[in-house]
């Protein structure tokens, strides 16, 4: 098995309104029981707004901090998933899922297996 990252390419901006978001809630409530149930889970979560993000940048011996997301855009990484997976078909199937479930985009992404 591998692991695989599931991200959600979440739009900038404020959260639906609940008869929106509530019913995806629900879908997705009801995925995360599905890949528990099938042994895929590993590990999910949501995060805050792109705009409470710190970025880290090297700059020669120094690092200098700013505020706010590494890149600006339309859309940031709002959440993930990481599933265990017999092979890329596989995490595509729960990617597929998760797109149905929460109505965003899923990159779906092998995780390498030197990173320990």
């Amino acid at each position: 098995m591998a692991h695989y990252l599931l991200s959600i390419q979440q739009p900038d901006g404020d959260a639906p309104p609940p008869e929106v978001l509530d019913p995806i809630m629900r879908d997705v409530a009801a995925l995360n029981e599905e890949i528990r149930a099938a042994g895929a889970w590993v590990f999910t979560a949501g995060l805050h707004p792109a705009h409470t993000a710190t970025v880290l940048r090297p700059k020669g011996d120094d690092v200098l901090v700013t505020d706010g997301p590494y890149a600006e855009g339309r859309e940031h990484v709002g959440g993930f998933w990481v599933i265990d997976a017999p092979d890329l078909d596989a995490a595509l199937e729960w990617g597929r899922k998760a797109a149905l479930a929460i109505t965003l985009p899923i990159e779906v992404r092998p995780i390498g297996d030197h990173c320990g």
